[in-house]
């Protein structure tokens, strides 16, 4: 759960020493910045009585003093990084005018104890505490692992009169926090318990962990949040699991404790891997725990400004995540922006757009939007922070900054439903005349992979091509189109399917209802057809004897002049775990309720 690895690194000095970086020159000079490396005893856990040792670096310009104080920013690392990944964002916003400092996150880099997937009472206790470091409490910054040398008190951050719900708190600084993936979650873990946060930049993470997992696009009921488990992701599991254990091996001769149980995670994880590689989900007790670490199941205490950023190439935290955290704190009047990069876990961003290696607001889209949102926020500064919503165009050609690429607009969602009824083979917009017509496929046992859609983790290096067991797909096609079609927003798919056998044996539950995989693709006027951004639907199906709705993964995609769109249900796919029991799926068209509606910006 993390963005790229970043191409640049702080080497770490002795733990008593500090390293000057040099800022270059210009006709305005960023000023000096100094980085001192740290270790802060944390408190955790729900009585808070485990404590851990977490490292990080601390960047502080030449211009902060005592008498000049300047806000500060918290960042952290994604899945399997460290304090190192946010050196860029530590010099590039140290030179900017403020003292940043960058953790290794609980059992990752360096830190102690074990990962606890950006849980409130572990994850969030351990920011809150860094929190109460930069507002210039004593006791929690060390200069050594044992700690036994304590740090001098920070006293260069500006401090607030009151937090953000108007009470005047001790140690209370003026701090952002910013950061990707697993380093975004624990963003809302830290805003939700303490109030002396005034913003936060959560990058390409999660909105219901459950939903990241183990998805069910159909049975929705609040977000991305359903009442029906959905299908395991088996590569990004074995992953999460390998990257999670080889760090705690690694790390072990400071913290052996953290190998107990299950290796370097909380408890639960081990025996969720098993049942999920058995059953192919996550059982009731799995979802709680990985709700109870999802900003789903506590939004309502997140309420400082938030602006989302969530990627549009990414098969983890898809953008319904990113549209379901938004709406969430929309919803509540939390002051709240959105923005859909090109990136995300499953492919890098476009050039001139955002990084966290070696970030530049004068030449990066995204990072100057960011810069703009903390400047606000906490410097005061009258600078706009942006659209409400904006999303990168991969269709509009440009050249530097990426700023031409992207659309906007005042609200989301945006665009005008366009429907597309199953019609035989055919997909239509014209709801008269339909073609009734009947497509059966079969469903594999032991949840087999029929679709080979590129790996996730490792499709860059994997390659497979994108091919359809026969006999286990239904699909209906558009004819050529005759002008383009831009879809910006999340299809969605009213169907009605017909499965005996699954009729059956659903009432044993999820490991007997019929699973299948919805996905929408481009052919081009060459007949290739193309999986968009590799993002498939994962749906089991509550009751077969009833219509349902899917929900896709939100694009943002054209559809050129002379292409085609299809659809396909499918019944299997290589990155889940689908539905234990074979079956036979049959798919009749000729009724309008059978119809694919897309989100489309003229």
């Amino acid at each position: 759960m993390r963005p790229s690895r970043p191409l640049l690194a702080v080497a770490a000095a002795a733990m008593v020493s500090a390293a000057l970086v040099t800022a270059p020159g210009g006709a305005q000079a960023a000023p000096a910045v100094t980085v001192t490396p740290l270790h802060f005893k944390v408190q955790v856990g729900p009585t808070g009585s485990e404590v851990c040792d977490v490292v990080g670096d601390l960047y502080t310009p030449s211009t902060a003093t005592p008498t000049t104080r300047v806000p500060a920013i918290l960042t952290t690392n994604g899945f399997g990084g460290s304090k190192d990944d946010q050196a860029g964002i530590g010099r590039t916003f140290a030179e900017r005018g403020y003292a940043v400092l960058s953790y290794s996150g609980l059992g990752f880099g360096g830190s102690g104890c074990k990962i606890t997937l950006d849980d409130p009472d572990w994850d969030g206790k351990a920011a809150s505490q860094l929190v109460s470091y930069l507002g210039g409490k004593a006791g929690i910054a060390f200069t050594d692992a044992k700690h036994t040398q304590p740090a001098p008190v920070l006293d260069v951050v500006q401090r607030d009169a009151k937090d953000h719900t108007g009470r005047a708190v001790a140690n209370d600084p003026r701090v952002g926090m910013v950061g990707g993936s697993y380093g975004g979650q624990v963003q809302f873990a830290a805003a939700s318990i303490d109030k002396r946060i005034d913003t936060i930049i959560p990058v390409i993470t999660w909105s219901d962990l459950s939903y990241s997992l183990s998805p069910n696009n159909t049975s929705q009921t609040t977000g991305v949040q359903t009442s029906t488990p959905g299908a395991a992701k088996l590569v990004w599991a074995l992953g999460f699991s390998g990257i999670g254990i080889a760090d705690g091996v690694a790390n072990a001769g400071g913290d052996p404790e953290r190998l107990v149980g299950c290796p370097n995670f909380a408890f639960f994880v081990c025996p969720a891997l098993v049942t999920a590689a058995a059953t192919g989900t996550v059982d009731p007790a799995t979802t709680a725990a990985l709700r109870r670490a999802s900003v789903s199941s506590y939004v309502s205490k997140v309420t400082v400004p938030t602006l989302v950023i969530q990627g549009q190439n990414d098969t983890l935290f898809n953008l319904n995540e990113g549209i379901a955290n938004y709406r969430a704190l929309q919803d509540q009047g939390t002051p709240t922006k959105m923005i859909w990069i090109s990136g995300g876990h499953s492919g890098a961003n476009a050039p001139g757009e955002f990084s966290f290696s070696a970030p530049d607001p004068a030449s990066e889209h995204v990072t100057r939007r960011a810069a703009d949102w903390l400047d606000h926020y906490l410097k005061g500064s009258s600078v706009g922070t942006g659209p409400e919503f904006a999303y990168f165009r991969d269709w509009v050609p440009y050249t530097g900054i990426a700023t031409p690429a992207y659309g906007s607009a005042s609200t989301y969602p945006v665009g005008t439903a366009t429907r597309y009824h199953l019609s035989g083979t055919a997909l239509t917009t014209n709801a008269t005349g339909l073609t009734a017509g009947t497509q059966t496929f079969l469903t594999p046992p032991a949840g087999l992979p029929t679709s080979t859609d590129p790996l996730d983790v490792v499709g860059d290096m994997v390659s497979l091509p994108e091919v359809d067991v026969p006999g286990t797909t239904a699909a209906w096609t558009t004819a050529p189109l005759t002008s383009k079609v831009d879809v910006v927003g999340s299809p969605s798919l009213r169907l009605q399917v017909s499965s005996p056998t699954a009729a059956l044996t659903q009432g044993l539950g999820p490991t007997g209802q019929l699973v299948v995989f919805v996905k929408v693709l481009d052919v081009d006027p060459a007949g290739k057809a193309r999986l968009i951004n590799n993002l498939v639907a994962p749906v089991r199906v509550p009751d077969v004897n009833k219509p349902f709705t899917v929900t896709l993964p939100a694009i943002a995609h054209r559809f050129g002049q002379g292409h085609r769109l299809r659809l396909m249900v499918t019944g299997g796919s290589t990155n889940y775990r689908g539905g234990l029991t074979p079956n036979t799926v049959s798919i009749t068209t000729g009724s309008s309720a059978q119809v694919l509606t897309l989100p489309v910006v003229k």
